[in-house]
């Protein structure tokens, strides 16, 4: 048996050049416990250089602007530190989220203070058969433009709330 997750989960969700090995994280948005969001655009590193048009496609974020109005890597990496410090971050896209998120800190040479796990950690499973109605209710009812790091975070984090409370309200 799992013990039930009770707090608000730190949620962090990262939007990336592509898909595959050679991608890198681009934008990494966080959605905190107390209802604080954080959300960096990241200028790559002159060795980052993989960019596939399909991810731009679903994220929106062209080259030209990360080169615009991406930040410092090396201040990414802090600016997470400060606002993430000794918390759990949860991804429910972990299996890529995680390594980028390795990739950005050891390319920047800045230890992480932070951890990130799978969402599916905190999951019940009564959770995980409500998640897609909620999520797409979530999404209809924000308003929030979809495949940005903070947006996709803050439904993320409503999504498990929304979920949590539909299991207690049916027992």
């Amino acid at each position: 048996m799992t013990i039930p997750f009770t707090s608000t989960p730190a949620i962090i969700d990262v939007e990336a050049s592509g898909f595959g090995a050679q991608s890198y994280p681009i934008e990494i948005g966080i959605a905190l416990p107390n209802g604080q969001r954080f959300c960096k655009l990241i200028r790559p590193f002159p060795q980052w250089q993989y960019w596939d048009d399909k991810a731009q496609a679903v994220h929106g974020i062209c080259y030209a602007d990360l080169l615009a109005y991406g930040e410092d890597p090396i201040a990414v990496c802090l600016a997470l530190n400060a606002h993430a410090k000794d918390m759990t971050l949860y991804s429910d896209a972990w299996v890529v989220d995680h390594p980028w998120i390795v990739k950005l800190f050891a390319q920047a040479a800045v230890r992480m203070e932070f951890s990130i796990s799978s969402l599916e950690m905190v999951l019940s499973e009564p959770q995980i058969a409500l998640w897609d109605d909620e999520k797409l209710s979530v999404i209809e009812n924000c308003g929030l433009k979809r495949h940005r790091a903070s947006s996709d975070a803050f439904i993320i984090q409503q999504t498990f709330l929304r979920t949590r409370s539909r299991m207690h309200h049916s027992q």
